[in-house]
């Protein structure tokens, strides 16, 4: 993207003449399987931001709804023959819908939330506490449920519990490792803080057997991706600032993630928003991109051992490919330290590298559009027979799971590190 206007497709509009329409993306793209209509795949949102840019079309719902309609999965980029990014220019006309009409409310209360980490802390500690009156266990193992429908929500869906302690407060700011053995700045995320804390810990437990000194900032923020679905790219960019300066706090050979969502913001999409407004910050944050590693991708690159007796581990496990690291081709790692882990046998599914159909707020905005596109994933894992799914973003996994529970599946739904975390020494 390059930054000569304010104008967020002028600054596309080179790519947008890339597209020639030619259909190739109608059979990759999740959104087009859930929704069957035009507007819905890569090459009907080109032409229709290309008509925004032109400003010769109604900016009503119906155009909203239509940029809406996209899980920025990158499947479309991967598989275009002439490597139109539409992923950028479904954010940029995002990005402008919003300029031009406003944010809906449900985006712009989104964007309050992710903007303050107290915000977030107050709400995860009442949602902790309040749960009970509002959720239920169904069963024990299987997640919460709504005794009643919410708006955006309903009550069908299966989510996980709200901790009672949010994983960056279990860990000093810095936990000291071994001389000689690298400085790892960990961007925690909000989901593995609030929701899936044992993921965090799994992450702190293979990095400390491994000599690591792990720093966790205790002042960074939501990566933003909550934002982009909506078009509020100013609070991405916000973020973006405010973790930038975290992260920068401490010398550190690598900053690691365990959450996909969380390490694609920092390794493309912050350099992305931010375009070449700001040389200086951006190039702050091109190095921050460089230093930017998944979890899985670090583990394997510092030749994580696997232990010798494998307990704990449920047998016969598949892996599903989070869209941000399958974009990066963080696709081999994760399966070579599966595969090398005593107790694992790992077996592929059919389309393991399809999108589950999260896709940040499309999963709830577009809930039951989300659960058609996961309808085959379910299915997909079901089929391989395995006792266990793993993945590398808390994000799936509450999709993965989601979708599993109302198969009325058994299969455990596991971060990959969780799986590597069992076969450690505590």
């Amino acid at each position: 993207m390059s930054d000569h206007t304010n104008d967020p497709l002028k600054r596309v509009e080179d790519q947008l003449k890339k597209c020639v329409k030619c259909g190739a993306c109608r059979q990759n793209c999740p959104a087009f399987t859930a929704f069957q209509r035009e507007p819905a795949v890569a090459r009907g949102k080109v032409a229709l931001a290309q008509h925004i840019l032109k400003d010769d079309i109604t900016l009503d719902d119906q155009t909203y709804q239509a940029m809406s309609k996209c899980l920025l999965c990158g499947s479309c980029v991967e598989k275009c023959p002439n490597d139109v990014p539409t992923d950028e220019i479904v954010i940029a006309a995002r990005e402008a819908l919003a300029q031009k009409r406003g944010l809906t409310t449900f985006h712009a209360a989104v964007g309050q939330v992710i903007k303050s980490r107290t915000r977030m802390k107050m709400g995860a500690k009442m949602a902790s506490v309040l749960g009970p009156l509002f959720f239920k266990k169904v069963p024990e193992t299987s997640g919460l449920r709504l005794r009643f429908p919410l708006p955006f929500v309903g009550n069908e869906r299966h989510i996980p519990a709200v901790t009672n302690k949010p994983f960056m407060d279990r860990y000093p700011e810095v936990s000291t490792g071994a001389p000689g053995k690298p400085r790892i700045v960990f961007f925690v995320g909000c989901m593995t803080n609030f929701c899936y804390p044992d993921v965090g810990e799994a992450a702190m437990a293979l990095f400390k057997h491994l000599g690591c000194t792990v720093i966790i900032p205790k002042g960074q923020q939501c990566c933003g991706l909550p934002g982009m679905s909506g078009g509020d790219i100013a609070t991405v960019r916000e973020l973006a600032v405010k973790n930038l300066a975290e992260m920068e706090r401490y010398e550190a050979d690598y900053v690691m993630s365990a959450c996909a969502t969380c390490g694609g913001a920092l390794h493309r999409l912050y350099p992305l928003v931010i375009g070449k407004r700001n040389s200086e910050l951006r190039a702050r944050l091109d190095a921050l991109a460089k230093k930017t590693v998944d979890a899985s991708q670090l583990l394997h690159q510092l030749g994580l051992k696997p232990g010798e007796t494998g307990s704990g581990m449920p047998g016969r496990v598949t892996y599903h490919d989070p869209c941000h690291l399958r974009t990066r081709g963080l696709t081999r790692q994760p399966r070579e330290l599966l595969k090398s882990t005593p107790g694992i046998e790992l077996v592929e599914m059919e389309g393991a590298d399809r999108c589950c159909g999260l896709g940040g707020t499309f999963n709830v905005y577009h809930y039951g559009s989300s659960m058609n596109i996961n309808e085959a994933k379910s299915r997909a894992i079901i089929e391989t027979g395995a006792d266990a799914v793993a993945t590398g973003c808390p994000g799936c996994m509450m999709q993965l799971s989601d979708g599993l529970k109302q198969h009325g599946s058994a299969v455990e739904v596991v971060h990959t590190l969780q799986l590597l975390a069992r076969n450690v020494a505590r």
